[in-house]
């Protein structure tokens, strides 16, 4: 008997494979094992997923720096733990734009035509290139991270590591939060997510100082350097937004003049 993923051969008896570690599977595919497999990998307390994200809460340095310094099999890597994020966020949008954005009038929470048809249409942008958004967020992320940390000896991969891990799950997070806004307080939606991305921006402050060992005052002062850097980088973003909003023809430059 071989292994069928890496054509070791084995022995009758083994249950694992003892070169690449795979689990010797004698059944054919079923409902039943298929489930028991999702089971195995997703909804378990001990697997993987689930260590992974109670890990950054409890020990946000051990998930990152482990796979930093080499060891890859504790928890779930950062690409497949970002692309599970993009997949429950891609889902998620679908049923945002088709259900969700219902529970709620825009034009409840502004005085003129324009800012609801400005806000509607950036927010359409965002869920139709919600993927693409993270892929430039997370790298420009690191790149200010390392500018901010220069002495702490991480380079831009590594600091783009980061970033995979905090920013995969502030998106997990963001969803259920957001859902539960909208389903509960959907008149309060524009208020309320204000305390998402305040979150997103202590649980930053949190990983960094765990992860570089920063005293209080050490992490106050990389904050202060962080905000005026973060705000140029979004400051550059909204305007590339907005021009790439105009450019869909969403929007025209008439809406953008103030009406008074």
């Amino acid at each position: 008997m071989t292994c069928k993923n890496c054509k070791t051969e084995l022995t009758t008896e083994s249950d694992f494979c003892n070169h690449c570690g795979a689990k010797v599977i004698r059944n054919r595919l079923t409902i039943k094992n298929l489930f028991e497999h999702f089971s195995e990998q997703f909804l378990n307390y001990d697997n993987k997923f689930f260590q992974t994200i109670i890990y950054l809460f409890k020990k946000p340095e051990d998930v990152i720096g482990s796979y930093v310094s080499g060891t890859r099999k504790k928890y779930v890597n950062p690409i497949s733990f970002f692309a599970i994020s993009l997949s429950i966020s891609g889902i998620y949008m679908f049923f945002f734009q088709k259900y969700l954005t219902e529970s709620f009038n825009m034009s409840d929470f502004y005085k003129y035509e324009n800012q609801q048809k400005i806000t509607e249409a950036m927010m359409s942008f965002t869920i139709e290139y919600n993927s693409l958004i993270y892929f430039v967020i997370i790298p420009a992320l690191a790149l200010i991270s390392l500018v901010v940390f220069y002495n702490k000896k991480f380079n831009f991969t590594e600091h783009v590591i980061i970033y995979l891990y905090s920013m995969s799950l502030f998106s997990f997070l963001s969803i259920l939060l957001t859902i539960f806004i909208l389903l509960v307080f959907p008149s309060k939606y524009l208020f309320l997510s204000g305390f998402i991305y305040a979150f997103m921006f202590i649980y930053h402050a949190y990983i960094l100082k765990r992860i570089f060992q920063l005293s209080a005052k050490q992490i106050l002062i990389k904050t202060i350097i962080f905000i005026p850097l973060f705000f140029i980088f979004y400051l550059i973003s909204s305007v590339l937004m907005v021009i790439l909003v105009l450019l869909t023809g969403e929007i025209s430059l008439q809406d953008l003049v103030p009406k008074r």
